[in-house]
């Protein structure tokens, strides 16, 4: 089976990359299934529906979640529904639904699931301890019949993504770090067949701070300036994902592979 997990969509210039690259990139590598990080899409404060099936029309077949994806209330109702390909963390406090949802694919299903890392910034939400909380998800799903099961980790600490990697190595097909829109260096199966990386990357404004616009974030950082996140909306486009080949009878990675673009 091949997997394209594509990293954060940042706002309107993450849509509109997004549009530009998917389809052929589908094409090319005949993939079967596509999940997108999704807790950034609406101006980068999670997913209103009418946005989330603009990005189903352009391709994607599932989205996973971050802290902000209960910040948008439209969602919510589908975060709940069992039949609507959307999650939010399953270790987040206050987080509509479960945080872990099956897809049906032509090979046949697959189990995505979303989690928060512990370390998470000056806004940490409540949440419990993500590697009890992956062990009780698996437990449920133990005589699941799956093909494939993706793990979304997302948070600050490399060290705590590192870990959840090796943690879960052998006993699902990938875990797929974001968070940071940095993409890391690090993509690689590890030794029992899990497709691993530290962070995935986003899709928005290359010339950015993490798709927010350079002097927003300047005078933050030198004039200690209380400011919101202003977009970064003009220039070049960045495209970051993963390409994951897995077996579907053992459910593990064959070969991960990064995919980034920059669209002018």
């Amino acid at each position: 089976m091949t997997i394209l997990y594509i990293g954060d969509v940042m706002g309107e210039p993450g849509i509109e990359v997004v549009g530009k690259v998917l389809p052929a990139l589908k094409r090319a590598n005949q993939v079967n299934l596509v999940i997108a990080q999704a807790e950034n899409v609406s101006d980068g404060k999670g997913m209103l529906p009418a946005d989330m099936k603009r990005l189903q029309k352009l391709g994607i077949d599932f989205f996973t979640g971050g802290n902000h994806t209960p910040k948008r209330d439209e969602i919510k109702p589908l975060l709940e529904d069992d039949d609507q390909p959307v999650i939010g963390p399953a270790n987040m406090h206050g987080c509509p639904g479960k945080g872990w949802k099956y897809i049906q694919t032509t090979q046949g299903f697959v189990l995505v699931i979303s989690l928060l890392g512990e370390t998470f910034g000056n806004h940490k939400p409540e949440i419990n301890n993500p590697l009890k909380a992956i062990d009780e998800i698996l437990k449920k799903n133990d005589d699941k019949k799956r093909i494939a099961t993706i793990v979304n980790f997302h948070g600050d600490y490399s060290s705590e993504k590192r870990i959840i990697g090796y943690y879960l190595d052998g006993r699902v097909t990938a875990v797929i770090g974001d968070h940071w829109h940095v993409p890391t260096a690090d993509a690689m199966v590890l030794p029992k067949g899990t497709a691993h990386i530290t962070d995935v990357g986003m899709c928005g404004s290359l010339h950015s701070s993490l798709g927010v616009k350079l002097e927003t974030v300047i005078a933050r950082w030198r004039d200690g300036v209380i400011n919101k996140n202003e977009l970064a909306n003009e220039g070049p486009a960045q495209f970051n994902a993963v390409l994951i080949e897995s077996d579907d009878k053992t459910g593990l990675s064959l070969s991960i592979q990064p995919i980034q673009k920059v669209i002018t």
